[in-house]
Parts: C-alpha cells; structure tokens; sequence
C-alpha cells in the first residue's frame, strides 16, 4: 500500500482549519507536510503559499495538496497557474467527491472563514480517498494538459 501523504498550506485566514485538519489527518495515519502558515496573527500572501506547494508537488513530495485561504478563491487562482495542478474549490463532499472522480484533482481548495471544521474534514476524507473515473472524463483531464498558455 502507498504512504498516505498529503501537503497543506494556508495563508493567516486558514490558519485555523488548517490545524484542524492536520490534527485529524495525522489522526487518521496520513503524513502531513505543513508548509505554514502556523500564526493566523501574521498576514501571509496566499500567492506565496500555492507557489510553495505547487514546487512540492512537482518533485512529488506527496500526490495531494490542500490549501486554504479565506475563502479559498484566491488560492484557487494563484496554484491553477501551474499546468500540472488541477486545483478544486470546494464547498460540500459531494464536490470534493466530484473534483476527484471526474475532474482528476490534485489540489483540494478550502475557505477557511466560510467552511466549518466537520465539511471540511469530510471533504478531506472524501478528496483523499476518491478515485479518478477515467473513462468519459480522460479526454475532459487530457484537454485540460494540452490548453496553450499564450494565444
């Protein structure tokens, strides 16, 4: 069986989630590489986060990431800049199960001033365990891989 490992990172407005969610991954046997932030009292720039975890990812420190920023949008923006990161907001389980199954994620997104503690747990579990369909939605992924980045 592989190592259950997984990257987080948050700016100070995730701060707190995110050592929930720590707590309950390493719980669960997962190893968990915290890239910061750890002081929600200090502003962190959330560009700086998902630059930092996409640059684990690439050397293959662990298959899944999970960011979290305030509300998740803008860490949704700045880690899909890497063309190698599908990155996925999501609000419920069931978005999560869907970022996986159908979209291939590899970056779960978390706002942490609008997602409590118990949705955020479940869509971790759920990210972390679902597998990707294939099927219908590898061509979907594959496209995602060969969009241009100029025009």
């Amino acid at each position: 069986m592989q190592a259950k490992k997984v990257i987080i990172a948050s700016d100070h407005a995730g701060c707190s989630l995110k050592e929930q969610l720590i707590s309950y991954l390493e719980d669960k046997g997962y190893t968990v590489y915290n890239y910061g932030t750890n002081d929600p009292n200090t502003p962190v720039d959330y560009p700086q986060k998902a630059f930092y975890v996409a640059k684990a990812l690439n050397r293959y420190e662990a298959p899944f990431a999970i960011l979290i920023c305030g509300t998740g949008i803008g860490m949704s923006i700045a880690v899909n800049r890497y063309d190698f990161i599908r990155g996925a907001l999501v609000c419920s389980p069931e978005t999560a199960r869907l970022a996986r199954a159908h979209n291939n994620a590899n970056v779960l997104i978390l706002g942490g001033r609008v997602t409590d503690a118990d949705t955020a747990k479940q869509c971790a579990d759920i990210f972390l365990t679902t597998a990707f369909e294939g099927g219908r939605h590898t061509a979907r992924v594959n496209q995602l891989e060969k969009m241009p980045h100029d025009f």
